[in-house]
């Protein structure tokens, strides 16, 4: 961490936040938070960490990426 007002310092997790909202959090009604918490841990874990196609991996899904580099 280079300090305040560097935008490169959390880059990573700046996008990983903007895909989560633009891929679950807009555009739907929330009425609990049990509700939430759900939807956020089968987005991360179901979907966004091995499934779906990330441009740093040559656009392969981490699952994909690992297996071929095995």
């Amino acid at each position: 961490m280079s300090g305040k007002g560097n935008c490169y310092d959390n880059s990573a997790v700046e996008s990983f936040f903007k895909s989560l909202k633009a891929e679950l959090v807009w555009g739907r009604d929330w009425y609990t938070r049990g509700d939430v918490e759900i939807a956020l841990f089968e987005y991360i874990n179901g979907f966004y960490n091995p499934r779906r196609k990330h441009s740093a991996l040559g656009w392969k899904s981490p699952v994909a990426f690992e297996q071929k580099a095995a």
